[in-house]
């Protein structure tokens, strides 16, 4: 049931070129040759039109922009003496930035017409099956109608990937190759050149000067991440519990003082807080009044006492999400079981223990590990709050409170370091992208779906 028919065997196109007529053989070096022969006028000239006018890129421009992309430029900018006027004149040079950014949309230029190629093969296969099989060959507006029908999906998903393709894979390919250059402080272009240095920027990250902040950092970021996942949906859950408890009077009005939280923006809670947090803020200011302490607290300017204010206020934003999602859980939660638990004579704990947060565990494991991820990426909270102080003249770039993606903005706002941004950049996804894999594919909601 599942073989082909042997009508239906597709020629390689090795065979193709062997067993095709001229039209066909000539399509493997100009494009649509096939198709215009047989009168499949808009499919040959789009696929003509392709090939000539890509030739002539790459006659003009493609493989002068393809050739830099080994040296990334020779020659740099610099004051030269005029014979004409008899002084130093400033003499552009190459810009090693646009160089790699226009070689690398050659490259992808040249993946494009490599597509189309295919395309354009598979399509004189199709016509010589076709013909060898005396079916009628589909003409102009049967491959419209298919556009616009069958292949409707096709159509429509053409523009958002050549989208994709430029506006997403291009900046991500050109943020990876900056990784691999001494794109740094001192090869700044225009006015200095940066070139290729392979795998050194890794090395110094992980075994260089570096890795005495790369470490430090990840360390911080690592443990940032699991407790204000862990915070945030365990005080989540036990909200949601006390709120959805038997008796509890006005539970609309109680949810409704905690979402409030998620009405506010982000940012201007993290504002707020760092105001009211700070060493002369109103916080400090009462305790001062009140004699409970003798000095300001040192919120966000202590090393220990800022990391452990960051996961506090993370917590004040974060539990309410996880509130609705566990009351939706809990509202759900079949209730025969609890009542069946209770009659076998179950008291609260072990009900909440054995029943509501496994199923509740169950049904967000996946988001845990989204926020998981979220928050080893979490800028928001670092930079707002604490900018990733208090300095520490120990770290290059970074402060106690930093994050691996605040550090990688630092490093590349501040100090102009973008091949160690870069590698940073690589490494955190790396990491991100491991543990999603490894910690979803483990839950149970993966192996149960």
């Amino acid at each position: 049931m599942f073989k082909r028919k042997k009508n239906e065997h597709h020629l390689s196109f090795l065979e193709l070129f062997k067993k095709g007529d001229l039209a066909t053989k000539l399509s493997f070096f100009i494009m649509g040759s096939a198709n215009l022969a047989n009168k499949q006028w808009l499919k040959g000239i789009i696929f003509l039109a392709s090939q000539v006018l890509f030739l002539f890129w790459l006659i003009t421009n493609g493989i002068s922009a393809l050739g830099v992309l080994a040296t990334l430029g020779t020659k740099e900018q610099g004051l030269v003496m005029d014979d004409r006027l008899g002084i130093p004149v400033l003499q552009e040079g190459d810009n090693s930035m646009l160089l790699l950014l226009f070689g690398i949309a050659a490259i992808l230029l040249c993946v494009v017409i490599l597509i189309l190629y295919v395309i354009n093969l598979k399509s004189a296969r199709n016509i010589y099956q076709l013909k060898q099989q005396q079916k009628k060959l589909p003409s102009t507006m049967d491959d419209l109608n298919s556009l616009l029908n069958e292949r409707f999906h096709a159509t429509l998903m053409t523009i958002p990937l050549l989208g994709v393709l430029f506006f997403t894979v291009l900046p991500l390919l050109y943020m990876i190759s900056i990784a691999f250059t001494n794109y740094d402080h001192n090869h700044l272009p225009p006015k200095n050149l940066f070139t290729w240095v392979g795998l050194s920027n890794f090395g110094n990250v992980l075994n260089g000067k570096m890795a005495d902040t790369f470490f430090p950092v990840l360390g911080w970021t690592l443990i940032w991440a699991v407790l204000a996942t862990v915070t945030c949906f365990f005080f989540g859950v036990l909200l949601a519990l006390l709120i959805n408890t038997k008796g509890l009077k006005f539970k609309g009005v109680w949810r409704t003082i905690f979402v409030i939280t998620l009405a506010v923006p982000q940012f201007i809670s993290l504002l707020i807080m760092r105001n009211l947090l700070n060493g002369a803020g109103p916080i400090n200011s009462t305790l001062l009044n009140l004699g409970w302490i003798d000095s300001a607290i040192p919120f966000l300017t202590d090393p220990n006492w800022a990391k452990v204010t960051v996961i506090f206020v993370n917590m004040w934003i974060g539990i309410p999400a996880t509130m609705l999602v566990s009351t939706g859980i809990i509202q759900n939660l079949p209730t025969d079981q609890i009542e069946a638990a209770r009659i076998d004579g179950a008291n609260a704990f072990q009900i909440f223990k054995n029943i509501t947060f496994p199923q509740i565990l169950f049904v967000m494991t996946p988001a845990l590990i989204q926020q998981f991820i979220g928050n080893i990426n979490n800028f928001n909270v670092i930079f707002l709050l604490t900018g990733g102080g208090p300095t520490n003249s120990d770290f290059y770039g970074a402060g106690s409170t930093d994050l691996l993606v605040t550090w990688l903005y630092n490093l590349t706002v501040n100090t102009m370091d973008y091949n160690l941004a870069s590698v940073i950049g690589i490494l955190i996804f790396i990491l991100s992208a491991t543990f999603s894999l490894i910690a979803y594919t483990r839950t149970n909601s993966f192996k149960e779906a």
